[in-house]
């Protein structure tokens, strides 16, 4: 089922990795016979992590160790259900040992990347309560509070988590932060920072780090320094998906689609990828082949279209058919239940797109205030805002969001 990760990845797993994989002897399971096919046996962590099980398969700390290598698998790879094989591993040691500190904060943070934000946050809480100054917990805290809308909170908990352990984890948290409110210097400032202090052995986290910051150049219709820190992502990772998906996007945006179509090319699933083909279906738009652009936009829609039915990945499926006029009742209902579950900025610009578009612009108007009330630096955000204005006959307010969605991208 082609995934895609949420506006945040949760980072701080890093930070717990240390602590899990440092209690554990280096040395295959039920458990994780099946994913060594997914993953291939190059994954040398993974591998490790299996015979530790074999071996010890009444350690608690062996399932941890197995949970985070498919979790930085799938953020390398983009092969999101990998996620689901670390959530088995974790409530594998849970039933070991079920007050496990260790699994417990796995487990949150899994919440969060499988969309579950409320049961986040409510373990995060309890866990805070234990651990009062675990500056992991505080990081699961700042996530799920961002997701939820509950920005206040977050930005309070990013503050306590930096105070607590100022390293990359909590400078990223602070990035996006800065990020979400309209901070743009600062935001690049706090991811720089994320990507020097980022473990040099861990090159996944350090791409991580530069891809948020070449999101952050792109928002900010900065296209050439965008595609200069990804290159730089790509120069640890040449591989890494998401460095290659933002740099096609920022080559796009500066007209080069020759470029992006080879940097697109070196994907090996790009064929079957929504998020690919949706691209290229843009790319040919912009280029003026319609045919071409139709194609690309039917075949994303196909694979996006597996999504239905999955928490916090179908609001793709609903964004996509809003933004081409296709399925709009059942794009509303779609981001309906997104919001019901979630209530951060962009889940909130769903609804207010899915009631524009099914005209209700009163109640999208509301909704879109709400969107764009941190000042984040989102083109979206603004211009989607303009047209609810538009369409309501407020010609001055939509002339202004119009411009500012220019000025930014």
């Amino acid at each position: 089922m082609p995934h895609t990760y949420s506006k945040l990845f949760y980072i701080a797993i890093f930070a717990l990795a240390l602590t899990v994989l440092g209690a554990c002897s280096r040395q295959p399971s039920e458990i994780s016979t099946a994913a060594a096919a997914v993953v291939g046996p190059e994954d040398a962590e993974i591998a490790e992590a299996m015979a530790l099980i074999e071996k010890s398969p009444d350690q608690p700390l062996a399932y941890d160790q197995l949970a985070i290598a498919y979790i930085k698998r799938a953020r390398r790879t983009s092969d999101f259900d990998l996620n689901y094989k670390a959530e088995e591993a974790v409530r594998k040691a849970l039933e070991i040992a079920p007050n496990a500190a260790s699994s417990r904060r796995l487990l949150s943070s899994l919440h969060l990347t499988l969309h579950r934000f409320a049961e986040g946050l409510e373990l995060g809480k309890q866990l805070n309560k234990e651990f009062p100054d675990d500056a992991f917990v505080y990081g699961i805290l700042t996530d799920a509070n961002a997701e939820l809308g509950n920005y206040p909170e977050a930005v309070a908990a990013a503050q306590k988590m930096v105070d607590l352990k100022p390293n990359s984890n909590a400078y990223a948290r602070v990035a996006h932060m800065r990020s979400l409110h309209g901070d743009h210097q600062g935001a690049v400032e706090a991811y720089k920072l994320a990507a020097r202090t980022a473990d040099p052995q861990d090159k996944e986290a350090q791409s991580w780090c530069l891809v948020q910051l070449g999101r952050e150049f792109w928002n900010n219709g900065n296209y050439p320094e965008s595609v200069k820190v990804l290159d730089e992502a790509l120069s640890l990772l040449p591989d890494y998906k998401p460095a290659i998906m933002a740099k096609a996007k920022s080559l796009a945006s500066l007209n080069d689609y020759d470029g992006a179509a080879r940097v697109l090319s070196s994907l090996e699933d790009g064929e079957s990828d929504p998020d690919v083909n949706i691209l290229l279906a843009h790319m040919h738009s912009r280029k003026g082949d319609a045919q071409k652009s139709e194609e690309y936009l039917r075949r994303g829609e196909r694979a996006e279209a597996e999504n239905l039915g999955v928490a916090g990945e179908q609001g793709h499926v609903a964004m996509l058919w809003a933004d081409h006029d296709m399925n709009l009742p059942e794009a509303l209902k779609i981001a309906e239940s997104e919001y019901a579950r979630q209530k951060d900025i962009y889940t909130t610009d769903l609804l207010a797109w899915g009631l524009y578009k099914n005209g209700r612009y009163e109640e999208a108007k509301k909704l879109s205030q709400k969107a764009v009330s941190l000042k984040t630096n989102d083109a979206r955000l603004y211009y989607h805002a303009g047209m609810i204005e538009s369409a309501l006959g407020n010609k001055p307010a939509a002339r202004s969001l119009f411009e500012k969605a220019l000025r930014l991208n």
